[in-house]
């Protein structure tokens, strides 16, 4: 229970912070099949786009554009603890992603109206409301997050918003609150510098993001 509130409490933390401103047998292939039985239903319809009509061969057709669709080489796993690891994090970011999207977005909106802000007076009580709107609108989703999960969050964040929670917050709040925030999450085995890493060490999360992000896991 008290894991549980330290987690509740570390992830909610994050947001506000960054707005104030089944057995498996060996040798497992990740295929499509397996990635929906292992993940379920796909979050994401792959999207379509219609662009109107056009002409081809003396004839006018309608054109319609397909999001992109992503080819892997199948993941074969050794053993059944190394398959249970990338599913496990195919599920945490199926539950984690889509809220990583709407604090971009948040993220976004918030960072173009506060540059709007002729006074530091106007700034410093937008960003006084925002924490009051945010903590009402996050909570019931982030309560409800494990504590690994909060930590993907963080390198998801990085992900979309190109900055770290850390850079965020120093932009925004300062370099105090920047590590003070960062020094309160140490705490918990975690860093706001943290940086998503699709190249290396974060590989198999941008595989999954990709799949699930096109509707396709």
């Amino acid at each position: 229970m008290r894991k549980n509130k330290i987690a509740i409490s570390f992830a909610l933390s994050m947001v506000l912070m960054l707005v104030s401103l089944g057995c498996m047998a060996q040798q497992i292939k990740a295929d499509a099949q397996t990635d929906r039985e292992m993940t379920g239903d796909p979050i994401f319809s792959h999207a379509l786009y219609y662009n109107g009509m056009v002409e081809y061969e003396g004839e006018m057709i309608p054109s319609f554009t397909y999001a992109d669709v992503y080819v892997f080489k199948k993941l074969v796993f050794k053993n059944a603890k190394q398959a249970k690891k990338y599913y496990n994090i195919a599920n945490n970011i199926k539950k984690v992603y889509p809220i990583a999207c709407e604090i971009q977005r948040t993220v976004e909106r918030t960072v173009a109206h506060l540059d709007s802000l002729p006074t530091k007076k106007e700034k410093d009580a937008y960003i006084k409301q925002a924490e009051k709107d945010l903590k009402a609108e996050y909570y019931p989703k982030l309560k409800k997050l494990t504590f690994s999960q909060g930590k993907l969050l963080i390198k998801l964040i990085d992900r979309q918003c190109e900055m770290t929670g850390y850079q965020l917050i120093k932009k925004y709040m300062g370099g105090f609150k920047a590590g003070f925030y960062n020094a309160f999450a140490s705490l918990f085995g975690a860093s706001l510098k943290k940086e998503y890493d699709a190249e290396v060490d974060d590989r198999m999360t941008e595989r999954a993001i990709l799949l699930i992000e096109s509707g396709q896991m």
